[in-house]
């Protein structure tokens, strides 16, 4: 965590710091994303960066009626598979709006869904995520 984050995040909604504020929470998240630098002109750079950029905070949405986003975290989570659908070109250097919702979590795993948008609202990518979590 000490290192320079590769991407500069900004969360839409304030974040849910404590127990009281995720209960009855809606399980969507959204944030706005670009590379923190310029990444060159090669599109396949541009889908390898928001590739791994999709991944970041997609299980966010699926914590959000469990637990607070930050502090102490009483869950251990990993990614069980991670789909993408590119739709048009894109450039991961420039903001990007990142929506996520779950519709479901349920017997310690979580599915999520992202959509990836542009400054002008067109609709880049779409990302689709399930996530085992364990109680620690």
């Amino acid at each position: 965590m000490a290192r320079r984050q590769p991407f500069d995040i900004r969360y839409v909604d304030r974040l849910r710091w404590t127990p009281d504020e995720v209960k009855g929470a809606d399980p969507r998240s959204a944030v706005w994303m670009r590379a923190v630098g310029p990444l060159g002109d090669d599109p396949l750079i541009h889908t390898c960066a928001l590739t791994y950029a999709s991944d970041m905070t997609l299980l966010d949405a699926v914590r959000i009626p469990v637990e607070p986003l930050w502090g102490p975290r009483g869950f251990d989570m990993a990614s069980l598979d991670h789909a993408m659908w590119f739709h048009r070109p894109f450039r991961a250097d420039e903001w990007f709006l990142y929506d996520q919702e779950s519709p479901i979590a349920t017997g310690g795993r979580g599915l999520a869904r992202g959509r990836i948008y542009d400054r002008e609202g067109r609709l880049l990518v779409s990302v689709v995520q399930e996530g085992l979590f364990r109680k620690l």
